[in-house]
């Protein structure tokens, strides 16, 4: 391959930590790696890739590869700016340093320039109508923090 191509891919992995371990193995890193909730031919999470290294999912699921593609709602995991999103920022700055357009409060509204956003080095913004936008939640101090974190608690002692 030439030049980066995006493009789907599915090896069945069975959660979205699995999957971005996976991502983050990739030599050479792509240069945007999403990660899409499918359902067949069992649920799993698939990958759209912008690569210069292709992968190849196995046959059996070459359809859910398809429908990764096809879905405009990924998790973003790799994209322009990712490695500057440490630390605490203000929503204006990682506006300013990434490629996240929005930064929305979960249930309230887009976050305002100045809130400061403690990243605690894990960000995962979604696609949403085209537009990538980082959800967050109020945390201590006034800040704001990724909803999604790299640790979740789970939500029953089954997990």
């Amino acid at each position: 391959m030439s030049g980066p191509a995006s493009f789907g891919v599915s090896l069945g992995h069975r959660d979205l930590a699995e999957a971005d371990q996976w991502i983050a193995s990739l030599d050479p890193r792509p240069q945007t790696a999403c990660t899409h909730l499918v359902r067949e031919p069992f649920p799993h999470v698939a990958i759209t890739l912008t690569t210069t290294h292709r992968v190849t999912s196995p046959p059996h699921l070459a359809r859910a590869a398809g429908l990764a593609t096809a879905d405009p709602r990924g998790r973003a995991v790799i994209f322009a700016g990712v490695d500057r999103l440490t630390g605490t920022l203000t929503v204006a700055e990682v506006l300013a340093c990434s490629a996240i357009d929005g930064v929305e409060i979960l249930g309230g509204g887009a976050a305002s320039p100045d809130t400061e956003v403690d990243t605690h080095d894990f960000v995962r913004p979604q696609w949403r109508d085209g537009r990538l936008i980082l959800t967050v939640t109020p945390a201590a101090g006034g800040r704001v923090v990724p909803f999604e974190s790299r640790h979740p608690t789970p939500c029953c002692p089954a997990h």
